[in-house]
């Protein structure tokens, strides 16, 4: 029993010794790049030497399966050749066995060899690299490199071989990409559900992941929205405007709107007069920063920061200012729209008592749809607007009157109020009661 239980000791060893190389494996090819430069650049030499490893796939993983399949072939050799031999040497002593003796102690010896390599030998160590993926790449990338050096001649020629084959079935080896957009979404999932992340900050990153790819133009304020200051303006002209509009900053114009000649912000006109001057649109305009409508945000990001300004104008194909766009409406994109108290107080759709809506022209058709479930409009790819002044357009196919009328789906669309051009109020009345008077 003695020779037996120093047999099972040797096994249980190389199996140990097989989980090493499994775990090593799993841990260098699942660990964290980027976790490991940055220790590498902290000077973790063993966070340098798994990089190393991670680097040359073919020479790490060429040593780990010279070392598993060595003590693979090692374990069956032995314990076939000597414990199966002992123990059907064993079980010959045992009265009505000795025709099976033999043949139960393979069958013992393969049934417990198996378990214990995919318990001993793969599952528990893989467990493990999975759990502490960087700690065990940088605990173990100096003796796998040690491995490497000692097996380079066999290493060489399995890469070689390797690289053959595959040169001969052409496939291309894989190329690090880096991280993508959607791994960083899903690492914000995780984290979020995991408590390290709050629920908000995976929608924030989303934002930010999207900005490369959203036009100025569906974030600005429109070119309907914006208040412009004619440069000749008088101080009382120009006080009225500011304090009726609510904005902070405002285009300066000269003869007319498309002679854009500067911006000028409140602050600039609140110092102004708390310095007990009046308010001189000509002298406090400063240069207007300019962006095309095509730009994305991040571009306009950009911008800014070149310039030093907060407040951009927003220009079309041909010139002409379209819209406006600030700093605000930028971090609106990421954390989404945030309401003035004057715009919370001011719903820009109300129900009145007898069910009718009165309604903002500048409501978007989404928060419109969301307000009133009942109101379909046609998907946002089959529409040219986003409004629904937009939409009132469309359907008269010329700016209306005050006054004018038009059916939707039942409903009745009244234009109430317009602010020169622009549909500004609008009456919508349901579809008349079946059976009413």
């Amino acid at each position: 029993m003695g020779l037996i239980a120093l047999e099972i000791f040797i096994i249980l060893l190389l199996l140990l010794a097989n989980g090493v190389f499994a775990m090593t494996e799993l841990a260098v090819l699942s660990a964290r790049k980027a976790r490991l430069r940055q220790l590498a650049e902290k000077g973790d030499r063993a966070a340098a030497a798994a990089l190393e490893l991670m680097a040359q796939p073919n020479r790490f993983l060429s040593t780990v399966q010279i070392g598993i399949t060595l003590i693979s072939i090692c374990a069956g050799a032995f314990g076939g050749a000597t414990l199966a031999q002992n123990i059907g040497a064993a079980l010959a002593t045992v009265s009505g066995l000795e025709r099976y003796a033999e043949s139960l102690g393979v069958v013992i010896v393969v049934i417990t060899l198996t378990y214990f390599s995919l318990i001993i030998g793969e599952l528990v160590p893989k467990r493990l690299a999975l759990g502490n993926a960087e700690g065990i790449a940088r605990f173990m990338a100096g003796p796998m490199t040690v491995l490497a050096r000692f097996a380079s001649p066999v290493v060489h020629l399995l890469g070689v071989s390797t690289d053959l084959i595959l040169k001969l079935l052409r496939v291309k080896p894989p190329q690090d990409e880096g991280v993508t957009d959607d791994e960083v979404r899903v690492l914000m999932q995780e984290g979020m559900k995991s408590g390290v992340f709050h629920s908000t900050e995976p929608k924030m990153v989303e934002s930010v992941l999207a900005l490369d790819h959203l036009p100025v133009s569906e974030i600005m304020t429109p070119r309907a929205k914006v208040i412009f200051l004619n440069k000749a303006d008088p101080h009382e002209a120009v006080w009225h405007k500011i304090v009726i509009s609510g904005h902070s900053s405002f285009p300066v114009y000269e003869g007319h709107r498309d002679n854009i000649v500067g911006v000028i912000s409140v602050k600039a006109i609140y110092a102004n007069i708390a310095a007990g001057a009046r308010a001189n649109v000509a002298d406090l305009a400063v240069q207007p920063l300019i962006v095309p409508a095509t730009q994305f945000v991040t571009q306009s990001l950009d911008s800014f920061k070149t310039s030093g300004k907060h407040v951009a104008l927003v220009a079309d194909e041909f010139g002409t200012i379209v819209g406006l766009i600030t700093l605000v409406d930028v971090l609106e994109a990421i954390v989404g729209d945030i309401a003035t108290p004057e715009e919370r107080l001011r719903p820009m759709a109300k129900r009145r008592d007898d069910g009718s809506w009165l309604v903002d022209g500048a409501i978007e058709i989404e928060e419109l749809q969301r307000t009133v479930p009942a109101f379909i409009f046609p998907e946002s790819r089959a529409r040219s607007y986003g409004t629904l002044a937009g939409f009132t357009l469309a359907q008269f196919g010329r700016v209306p009157h005050e006054g004018e009328c038009f059916d939707w789906l039942g409903y009745r669309f009244e234009v109430i109020d317009m602010d020169r051009h622009r549909v500004d109020k609008l009456l919508i009345l349901p579809p008349p009661v079946a059976g009413s008077a």
